[in-house]
């Protein structure tokens, strides 16, 4: 059987990735009590070959150790842990777009002070989680194809991996294994006819290529990836997530995540790219 256990912050996006399982074939149940899992799995695990269950904050024991027991019980080849979160800021603005009330939210917890607890509750799940997912910067359509492509994938020997670009200025992914700074490279946005252009563009790309020192930085992250990524594989990892960040995520971090991806599939990596703050992506 095929499990995949959601979980995250409310508002972070646990229900679309429901339906986005649901839609491709997964026997999904919502808000299911933990203790009551091992049982679900028995009893479905004949007829349905792929099971998604959504677990929040409610739905824990209070002994941590029951919780550890119960994943422990469950961990298998085929069992993963998805969980979703989102910083403060866009769980508040989410809340207040929809005017849903929080779960943990009533007359004597304001909406701050419940988001606060939720992610108190959740750590114990979070830091068992085989995959990470910030919704921060996520359209929904983004959310469900990244669902698409990283949760629901067929299964794969090969340890998945995936390059992001993104802009310090925006924040740092929650959800990066390594981020790689290049901020130390020459900046296209300082030349005023390649300013509104992105690292996409040919322009930008003959602008980059001059530099020795972007080569140098592009062969010596391929490099460290490319020894690295059979040590994760042999450790049983399933994702990896690099992040690469200049200032605005437009030019050199878009530049350098698309180089190397052209490369990592030269080694026949399975790689997924991903540009976090590319203005195209709005």
């Amino acid at each position: 059987m095929r499990l995949v256990i959601v979980s995250g912050r409310s508002g972070s996006g646990k229900t679309i990735s429901l339906h986005v399982l649901e839609d491709l074939g997964y026997y999904c149940v919502d808000n299911l009590p933990v203790d009551m899992l091992p049982g679900l799995v028995s009893r479905l695990q004949e007829d349905h070959p792929r099971l998604a269950v959504s677990i929040d904050a409610r739905n824990l024991p209070l002994d941590v150790n029951l919780l550890k027991d119960v994943i422990s019980e469950l961990r298998q080849p085929g069992c993963e842990i998805i969980y979703l979160d989102a910083d403060h800021k866009s769980l508040l603005r989410r809340f207040s777009e929809t005017r849903r009330r929080h779960p943990l939210s009533n007359s004597k917890v304001s909406l701050q002070e419940a988001i606060e607890q939720e992610h108190a509750l959740l750590r114990p799940l979070s830091s068992m989680a085989d995959i990470t997912i910030d919704t921060s910067h996520l359209t929904q359509h983004q959310l469900c194809a990244l669902i698409r492509d990283r949760v629901a994938r067929e299964n794969t020997s090969r340890l998945q991996l995936l390059i992001q670009s993104f802009g310090f200025k925006n924040g740092m992914p929650a959800d990066a294994d390594f981020i790689f700074d290049v901020r130390c490279l020459p900046n296209p946005y300082w030349q005023p006819d390649l300013r509104a252009l992105t690292g996409c563009d040919q322009a930008v790309a003959d602008f980059l290529k001059a530099y020795p020192e972007v080569h140098q930085m592009v062969e010596d992250i391929i490099r460290f990836l490319d020894n690295w990524i059979p040590r994760f594989e042999a450790d049983n990892r399933s994702y990896l997530t690099v992040g690469i960040g200049c200032t605005g995520g437009q030019h050199r971090s878009v530049y350098i995540t698309e180089q190397l991806v052209h490369l990592a599939n030269k080694l026949q990596l399975n790689v997924q790219v991903r540009h976090r703050d590319l203005k195209s992506n709005l």
